[in-house]
């Protein structure tokens, strides 16, 4: 006899060699009927599987969020049999669940199209209809070859052939179609349900690799039930409608061509947005005592070598050979370079903490069908700062970091924060020793942070290759999730270069570096702001703050006047004089996201008035001058001066 116990506590004496699924359904037939798969101390387990051991069990529902992956893995089985039954020939690759859905891989001389996907939802509906079960076999690895080789799966031999020989080798079966798969799946093809969609083709190398066969990958996506699809297709199409490339032309902020690739070409318009931004992180870290540096773009490999980043990241790093042979790259990271700063001049613990910061511009390699607008570049601005402290500071000014980063996001309208941990990952410099004591500093300043009633958790493994950091993850006007700011505990770069401080004990001691990112990239952080308020900036971010329009030319003069007065309040504001209708005028500035439109005539100048009109509204109201252009500039403040002058 074996002991199970469940997550409530309760422990129940079973034969060894039950299945998950008679376990259940000792326990309720109703249970049995609501379960897809079981956890078997924490690993995810088919119910199939039979508990020969003493062990805790969870069964897991299909309204578990733990299911939806399940969901998305079979619903990937499925798309690949219907694909082979549909066209005769196709060789299936790998089928993986990935963020938001899953893909699969198919070798085929002939592309697919969108046109192909009717067809293929509807056999896939058919397979769940059939509710088919899912059953595992345990095969040999010649077996396993064998059929596959009989079958023309040439990718299916090479994958079996990759798999270690300690391995089970594991076939899953649905009816007579069958895959090579590591599982676990639900019961049958039916618990599957009706959710699902497919999204869209794309090219992809075999493994990633260019020198192996294009395939063609079908993307999709399932969910649990039709609301939540709906809910997620709705959010694609509001997400579309944000997208801030579409949005960058119209508001004419940037652009991109193949002569810079992954580099942004900023326009008048957008250059100003990127200085705002840039202003007012200047004014909110120099409050907090960061004093702002600058480092070279260009440095010799040997100190990338000895910061670390030659060994673990070469691959993305920019590289050049002068006619002296020496290697040189263009930074991929600040950090190198603000040890030097502090390595220049002795400094004592009573300099401690020493705050700098850079908005400095890296270079790193993205593939390109990586690249996307501004989100995803090869070169981009960091908000970078390096804090220098001891190691009983560490608490302290991360605790000071967390709050800068959180105010600065409220500031921006990001309220719904999601803070976590990503521990060290198997590629990393340093000792044990060191990473032990970054985490436990860096675990400790997460549980103040949960005390304070912020959503914490942990990512195992995802830290820097240098220590520890918390990251911290915003959640949009349309419910997407956006990794932005990080504080990193480094016990190893100061060191590996030297790096020291006088202790009080007069002894040279090492200093603790916590990198520190608010934005993160000013260029994908710009994104993120565009899409989130779809393009209608708060005022106080907008390029173009407001536009004086003529009604009639009796009434330029006075276009002017308005807009020379409101330069002297600070507002950014444009004239629009052309002999166009009104109508036409607001149409156009409209699409362009101008908040404010300023349209005066004639008897606007007479009465020495304005009328105001507020992008997305049809409504107009008359001001007097002076209360229009004193409410905007008002209204135009940014959060950081308003706190001050209410302070003040």
């Amino acid at each position: 006899m074996i002991s199970v116990t469940f997550p409530d506590g309760a422990a129940r004496a079973y034969e060894a060699g039950l299945s998950g699924f008679e376990i259940a359904k000792s326990i309720s037939p109703s249970l049995a009927k609501r379960v897809v798969a079981m956890e078997l101390d924490g690993d995810l387990r088919d119910l199939a599987d039979s508990v020969t051991r003493d062990a805790r069990i969870e069964f897991i529902g299909r309204d578990d969020p733990r299911a939806l992956e399940l969901i998305r893995h079979d619903a990937a089985h499925v798309l690949a049999e219907a694909v082979q039954t549909l066209f005769p020939g196709v060789q299936v690759t790998i089928g993986p669940v990935i963020e938001n859905g899953f893909y699969y891989d198919f070798h085929r001389d002939e592309p697919f199209t969108p046109e192909d996907f009717a067809a293929i939802e509807k056999k896939m509906a058919e397979i769940v209809a059939q509710d088919r079960p899912f059953t595992k076999e345990i095969w040999s690895r010649d077996q396993a070859k064998s059929w596959f080789e009989t079958h023309g799966e040439a990718f299916k031999v090479e994958l079996v052939d990759s798999i270690p020989g300690n391995e089970d080798l594991k076939i899953y079966r649905q009816g007579d179609w069958l895959d090579l798969c590591r599982g676990p799946h639900m019961p049958s093809t039916g618990r599957i349900g009706k959710a699902f969609k497919l999204m869209k083709v794309a090219g992809a190398y075999w493994r990633g690799d260019s020198a192996k066969p294009m395939l063609q990958r079908i993307y999709a996506t399932a969910f649990a039930s039709q609301d939540e699809l709906a809910a997620y297709l709705k959010q694609l199409e509001e997400a579309e409608r944000r997208d801030h490339r579409r949005l960058g032309r119209e508001m004419d902020l940037f652009h991109f061509q193949e002569e810079g690739p992954g580099t942004v070409f900023w326009h008048p318009k957008g250059w100003t947005l990127f200085q705002t931004l840039i202003a007012y992180m200047r004014r909110r870290q120099q409050a907090e005592g960061y004093q702002e540096v600058n480092t070279p773009q260009v440095l010799d490999r040997a100190l990338w070598e000895t910061s670390g980043h030659w060994q673990t990241f070469r691959e993305n790093m920019f590289l050049t050979k002068t006619e002296d042979e020496r290697v040189f790259a263009l930074k991929p990271m600040n950090c190198p370079g603000h040890v030097q700063i502090f390595k220049n001049g002795l400094k004592s613990y009573r300099d401690l903490p020493m705050k700098i910061a850079e908005f400095g511009v890296v270079h790193r390699y993205e593939p390109s069908g990586a690249l996307h607008g501004v989100m995803r570049v090869r070169a981009f601005t960091q908000d970078d700062a390096h804090i220098f402290c001891t190691e009983d500071q560490i608490m302290a000014e991360s605790m000071k970091v967390n709050d800068l980063l959180l105010s600065i996001y409220e500031d921006f309208g990001f309220e719904d924060v999601v803070i976590k941990l990503s521990t060290r990952p198997e590629k990393r410099v340093g000792s044990d020793e060191a990473w032990d004591k970054a985490e436990a500093a860096l675990g400790r300043v997460l549980e103040q942070i949960a005390a304070r009633g912020f959503k914490t958790g942990i990512n195992p493994g995802e830290g820097a290759f240098y220590g520890p950091k918390l990251e911290y993850t915003l959640r949009d006007a349309i419910g997407r999730e956006w990794q932005c700011g990080t504080t990193q505990v480094d016990l190893n770069m100061p060191g590996r270069f030297g790096a020291f401080y006088i202790a009080p004990s007069g002894e040279k001691t090492t200093p603790v570096m916590i990198h520190r990112a608010i934005f993160g990239s000013l260029e994908r952080f710009t994104g993120i702001l565009i899409e989130h308020f779809a393009g209608h900036l708060p005022l106080w971010l907008s390029p173009v703050q407001a536009v004086v329009a003529t009604i009639t030319q009796e009434a330029d003069d006075y276009a002017f006047e308005i807009a020379a007065e409101a330069r002297k309040r600070g507002l950014r504001i444009e004239m629009d004089l052309r002999n166009e209708k009104i109508t036409y005028k607001v149409r156009e500035h409209s699409l362009a996201k101008i908040p404010v439109l300023l349209v005066v005539g004639k008897r606007e100048s007479q009465e020495r008035a304005v009328s105001i009109r507020r992008l997305g509204s049809a409504e107009q109201a008359s001001w007097s001058i002076e209360d229009a252009l004193a409410a905007l500039a008002a209204e135009a403040t940014p959060p950081d001066l308003k706190l001050a002058t209410a302070g003040a």
